[in-house]
């Protein structure tokens, strides 16, 4: 494999050694499924993405995204991330939008830049799908809390925009902070959805320059807690949307994460209801940390 270069960055990242760390693998064309997932638990952060070929193809770059567990067809902050090395290290100009052709199917990635550099970057997600209402007496006791910390205004529900998360409304930050996984309770919970990862949400954040406090537990995904995630985010989006959550059909907001791991993260969302559709970008910085070569 010697000649296959792979940047480690940091994504929804403030600065560099925060958010979450993605390495993206280049010219990953010829390496099998197998080797990837190898490759994915040698590196062994949430996601590793891997660019098939430097060349566009279909109108975007063809990537692949595995967790240490298993592939998986859409994940946020892998998105962004890896468009920021096609930008950076690919194409080597300012470009205003990169495509990427994700298993789950075209993802554009927009940019934004400070001088030379791209400042935020923002994804379009798909259009939000709804799945099942879970009751708080079902979902507490796999998360160790109770029902009364749960916002008894809003239900907890799945959502998708790729990769299916149960949103779950909490009343306070202390109640997130109090949240730990009950394995066999988590294990059972999940066994009833499509979801495989619940994130729990707050409208009390620990900065409040901040609009939400948020935990993602995605330990069906190969991730016991993810300090950014793009993916459910965006799910959060679409559900704040549907349940006009601040009473609105559009959000625009700052979302942090990752305090509760040490890699305390911001993430960006935009989402509009218009005529019963729901359009989602979700937004975040990347700051490039480590550089080498498979061998």
């Amino acid at each position: 494999m010697k000649g296959r270069p792979f940047v480690i960055v940091d994504v929804f990242a403030e600065e560099k050694y925060s958010g979450n760390e993605l390495a993206v693998v280049r010219r990953a064309r010829d390496l099998s499924p197998w080797t990837k997932q190898k490759i994915a638990r040698e590196f062994n952060f949430s996601e590793t993405a891997f660019i098939l070929r430097d060349e566009p193809s279909r109108g975007g770059f063809d990537v692949r995204i595995f967790t240490p567990r298993q592939e998986v067809p859409f994940a946020g902050h892998p998105t962004l991330g890896t468009a920021f090395v096609i930008q950076q290290d690919i194409l080597k100009e300012r470009v205003k939008e990169v495509v990427l052709n994700l298993k789950i199917g075209r993802i554009p990635v927009t940019f934004s830049y400070r001088g030379a550099r791209p400042d935020i970057l923002w994804m379009r997600q798909n259009e939000p799908r709804f799945g099942k209402t879970v009751e708080p007496a079902n979902v507490a006791p796999a998360l160790g809390l109770r029902p009364a910390d749960f916002d008894p205004e809003f239900p907890s529900r799945e959502v998708s925009t790729g990769l299916p998360f149960l949103i779950v409304p909490l009343r306070t930050l202390e109640a997130i902070r109090r949240c730990r996984v009950e394995g066999r309770r988590m294990i059972k919970l999940i066994e009833g959805l499509e979801a495989k990862g619940v994130c729990v949400f707050c409208p009390e954040t620990c900065n409040p320059k901040n609009s939400l406090h948020v935990r993602v537990f995605a330990g069906g995904y190969g991730v016991p807690e993810d300090p950014a995630t793009g993916s459910a985010n965006g799910c959060l989006a679409g559900y704040l949307v549907r349940t006009r959550y601040f009473g609105s059909a559009r959000v625009d907001l700052r979302v942090e994460q990752g305090h509760e791991v040490g890699r305390p993260s911001l993430l960006l969302l935009r989402a509009e209801e218009t005529k019963g559709k729901t359009a989602v970008q979700v937004g975040g910085r990347v700051f490039p940390v480590a550089r080498g070569e498979l061998v």
